[in-house]
């Protein structure tokens, strides 16, 4: 029953689509269990949080980019499209997102100090964990693209 309703979108916009959102999810489970074995503590946060290994936005759009290559052809104006999106989406992540982490850490240290360490009067901390290394980026645009290739030749 259920890989013929896959069978139904091999090959499809819908297949481009749930390859990147696959990818970006399960980027995202792998940075909740690496949290958890490393800090010995579970914290379903996680799910909804930036920065961090993987990147589950590079392994999104990287998964997307790469089924849109795979069903479109990689010569395509399609592919070059997404493709385009992912590049600019995977630096904004290692650039503009990381360097407002690297200012929101700053803040907070200047309000700490300002304060007294009263975090609560200033109205509670900056999030400091924003963007991503250029490490964290890469593994995940590897975990989508190998994700979208293991998606289209074997799930599908």
């Amino acid at each position: 029953m259920i890989a013929t309703h896959l069978a139904k979108i091999a090959n499809t916009g819908y297949e481009a689509i749930t390859s990147g959102i696959m990818a970006a999810f399960l980027a995202q489970l792998l940075k909740f269990i690496i949290f958890t074995i490393k800090s010995k503590k579970v914290n379903f946060k996680i799910f909804t949080t930036t920065g961090g290994m993987p990147s589950s936005h590079s392994a999104g759009v990287m998964g997307l980019s790469t089924s849109v290559g795979l069903i479109s052809g990689f010569d395509s104006i399609v592919f070059s499209i997404a493709f385009g999106y992912a590049l600019i989406t995977m630096y904004d992540a290692a650039g503009l997102r990381r360097a407002a982490g690297k200012t929101a850490a700053c803040l907070n240290r200047m309000m700490d100090d300002f304060y007294k360490h009263d975090v609560k009067a200033m109205g509670g901390k900056l999030k400091e964990l924003l963007g991503h290394t250029p490490l964290e980026v890469i593994a995940g645009a590897i975990f989508g693209i190998v994700f979208a290739y293991f998606y289209h030749f074997y799930i599908l």
